[in-house]
């Protein structure tokens, strides 16, 4: 059975996550990361899953879980424009 675009994006969640409980806590990951990880072949189609996985990082952000950021700083997803970054949130 084909996966639905929603069990796509929580599939990139629980990968997002778990790269970051891998790596120290102040550490932060590239969406490309998350898209590699999830991927299931060994050819350059994860670059497919960069948006879903972009898509993914900021349903975390609503949720608390995660910041994304340019610069080093959180940016909201109506101002982030071009690279971003992924980190836990900062409690």
């Amino acid at each position: 059975m084909a996966e639905t675009g929603r069990q796509l994006t929580q599939r990139l969640e629980r990968v997002i996550m778990s790269l970051l409980e891998r790596r120290a806590d102040t550490a932060s990951i590239c969406p490309s990361d998350a898209a590699r990880e999830a991927y299931e072949g060994d050819d350059e189609g994860w670059r497919a899953l960069m948006e879903p996985a972009r898509r993914a990082a900021w349903r975390l952000v609503a949720a608390g879980k995660v910041e994304v950021t340019q610069g080093g700083q959180p940016v909201a997803e109506t101002e982030a424009r071009g690279p971003i970054r992924i980190r836990r949130a900062r409690r």
